[in-house]
C-alpha cells in the first residue's frame, strides 16, 4: 500500500512540476497596490443600471454611434447588433463569423472592427465586410482588439497577444488570461494607412495591448496595456511623434476599453480587480507554471466588480463609478452620448445604460 501511495504522490508532484502548458512565464516586478482608496475610494454609482435586451447575445464588449443616432454593440457569437435610434434593445445586424471587439467609424460611414478571429475589417452600410489587415509583413495578426481613426484617415488598432491568438485558444477571454500568467509583452498597436493599404508597427513589447483611443486633433493615442494596469500616451503629431510617455500607471484593476468622450474626457472600464495572486507570483514564473497546470476553476480569473474611470488627456482622474456587488460584471468601458453613459461588458447577459451624472450635464 505503501508504494502505490508513493507512486501516486510521485505521479502528482511531476505533473505539477513537468507536465507541458502552453505558457512560459516571464519575471516582472508588480507595483504595490493603492487599491480603492484616493480617486478611487469605493461607491455604488454604477448600480441600478438599466438593462437593454441583446436578443439572445452576451458580451456587449463594445459600442459605437453613427451620424444619424443609432448605436452598435460588438457581442460574442461573432455579431454586430445595431439599435435604431426609436427603440432600446439591440438586434442582430451582421454577423463576422468571427469575434467582433473594438470599433469605429471612418468618414465614409464604414464600420472599421478589430475583429479578435480576422483582423481589421470594414463593413459597410449595407452589411458588406472587406478584411483591411490581417498581417503586418509575415507576422499574422492573433488578436485584433481595439481601434480609433484619426482625423486624417488613418486607423490605430492593437494586437493584445502575438502569442496567445484569440481563435486558437478558446476564445478572446481564455486567450487574455494566458497572456496575462505568461507576461511576455507581446501585444503591439499597429497603423493601418487606408491610402496604401499598409499596416505597420508604432508600439511594441506591450503586455496585453487593448484599449485604443484618438485624441480628436489627431495629436495622439491612448492605449491600455491591461496586465501592467497602465496607459500609454502615444504622440503622433509635434516633436514628441513616435515617442510615448505613460500617463495613468497602478490602477486599481485590469483596464480594457478606452473610448473618447465628451469635453475632453476619455472612458475606460476596468474589467476586475486586480489579484493579489498575480501580483504575488510575479517574481516567481516557475510557480506560475505550476498553477497553470492546476484545474480551470482552480486558476486566477476575473472577479465579478463594475468600474468605469474618466480621466483627462493627462490621465487626471475625473470620475470613477463602481458597483461592488458586480451585477453588471467585467465591465470594459462607457459610450458617452449626450444623455447616457453606455456600460458595455465581456459578460454581461444584457447592454446598459445609466442617465449622465448632473456634473456631466453641466456647462463646461
Amino acid at each position: 500500500m505503501l508504494k502505490v501511495f508513493m507512486a501516486v504522490l510521485i505521479a502528482i508532484v511531476g505533473y505539477f512540476c513537468f507536465w507541458p502548458v502552453a505558457i512560459e512565464p516571464v519575471a516582472w516586478t508588480a507595483p504595490v497596490s493603492a487599491g480603492y482608496q484616493g480617486v478611487f475610494a469605493q461607491n455604488t454609482k454604477l448600480a441600478n443600471l438599466e438593462p437593454l435586451s441583446l436578443n439572445g447575445q452576451h458580451g456587449p464588449e463594445d459600442m459605437v454611434i453613427d451620424a444619424a443616432g443609432n448605436i452598435y454593440a460588438s457581442a460574442h457569437g461573432g455579431w454586430v447588433l445595431k439599435k435604431s435610434v426609436e427603440e432600446d434593445d439591440f438586434k442582430p445586424w451582421v454577423e463576422t463569423k468571427g469575434r467582433a471587439l473594438g470599433m469605429d467609424f471612418d468618414a465614409a460611414g464604414n464600420l472599421i472592427v478589430a475583429d479578435a478571429y480576422l483582423g481589421l475589417l470594414s463593413i459597410d452600410p449595407n452589411g458588406e465586410i472587406k478584411v483591411l489587415s490581417d498581417k503586418v509583413g509575415d507576422s499574422p495578426i492573433l488578436y485584433a482588439d481595439d481601434v480609433d481613426i484619426a482625423p486624417n484617415g488613418k486607423m490605430y488598432f492593437s494586437d493584445a497577444s502575438v502569442r496567445f491568438g484569440a481563435q486558437d485558444n478558446g476564445g478572446t477571454y481564455p486567450a487574455s488570461l494566458l497572456d496575462v500568467m505568461e507576461h511576455s509583452r507581446s501585444g503591439r498597436v499597429l497603423e493601418y494607412d487606408p491610402a496604401t493599404a499598409q499596416t505597420r508597427t508604432i508600439m511594441d513589447g506591450l503586455s496585453f495591448a487593448n484599449g485604443i483611443a484618438m485624441d480628436p486633433l489627431g495629436r495622439f493615442i491612448l492605449v491600455n496595456e491591461t496586465s501592467e494596469y497602465r496607459i500609454h500616451k502615444y504622440w503622433l503629431e509635434g516633436d514628441k511623434a513616435g515617442t510615448s510617455e505613460v500617463i495613468a500607471a497602478n490602477l486599481p484593476g485590469f483596464p480594457d476599453n478606452i473610448v473618447t468622450g465628451q469635453n475632453g474626457r476619455y472612458w475606460f472600464g476596468l474589467v476586475s480587480p486586480r489579484l493579489p495572486i498575480i501580483d504575488s507570483l510575479a517574481d516567481k514564473p516557475w510557480l506560475r507554471k505550476v498553477i497553470q497546470r492546476m484545474p480551470e476553476f482552480a486558476r486566477p480569473a476575473a472577479v465579478s466588480y463594475g468600474h468605469v474611470v474618466a480621466m483627462d488627456e493627462n490621465g487626471k482622474i475625473l470620475l470613477s463609478l463602481q458597483n461592488p456587488e458586480g451585477t453588471y460584471p467585467v465591465t470594459t468601458g462607457v459610450l458617452e452620448t449626450d444623455d447616457y453613459l453606455y456600460i458595455t461588458s465581456l459578460m454581461a447577459n444584457s447592454a446598459a445604460r445609466m442617465p449622465k451624472p448632473a456634473s456631466l450635464l453641466a456647462p463646461q
